[in-house]
């Protein structure tokens, strides 16, 4: 299952970018986020590998991330396995002007292999993608917070 989405946000690309790569930044923007531990690598550069941890009401949920390409401020790719499913994460900016930043994703699911997940993903495939622009959105709204670069 593949699915894209896109967004403008009215601050920079350098702006956009920083805030992006910065992994103390995820707790504004997804839902759930608790930490991010860095396992092997260079936090950050291509090969680096952490543990994300999310928390859903009592229910508990472990990411591991690894980082595929980092050409910030363009493209950040990752992967992300879970014990049930794995997806791919492209992340593509543009600037559109001097405080203006198009955000586009592109993601995959090419592994989803518990029930419950891989019956949504067949009658609800709408509701990762809302996700992911659910995310797109908050940050949107995180950056255009910050004080304009």
């Amino acid at each position: 299952m593949k699915f894209k989405g896109t967004i403008e946000i009215n601050q920079s690309i350098e702006l956009v970018t920083q805030l992006f790569a910065d992994p103390k930044n995820l707790k504004h923007y997804q839902d759930g986020f608790v930490k991010k531990e860095l396992i092997s690598g260079r936090q950050g550069e291509k090969g680096a590998v952490s543990k994300m941890y999310y928390q859903y009401g009592k229910r508990q949920m472990e990411l591991v991330e690894t980082i595929m390409a980092n050409h910030l401020p363009n493209v950040f790719e990752a992967h992300y396995h879970h014990k049930h499913m794995d997806n791919t994460y492209k992340c593509f900016f543009t600037a559109l002007g001097p405080n203006k930043t198009r955000y586009d994703i592109e993601v995959e699911y090419t592994r989803i292999n518990w029930v419950m997940p891989k019956m949504m993903a067949i009658l609800f495939p709408g509701m990762y993608r809302k996700q992911g622009q659910k995310w797109m959105q908050n940050f949107k709204e995180f950056v255009e917070k910050q004080e304009k670069t």
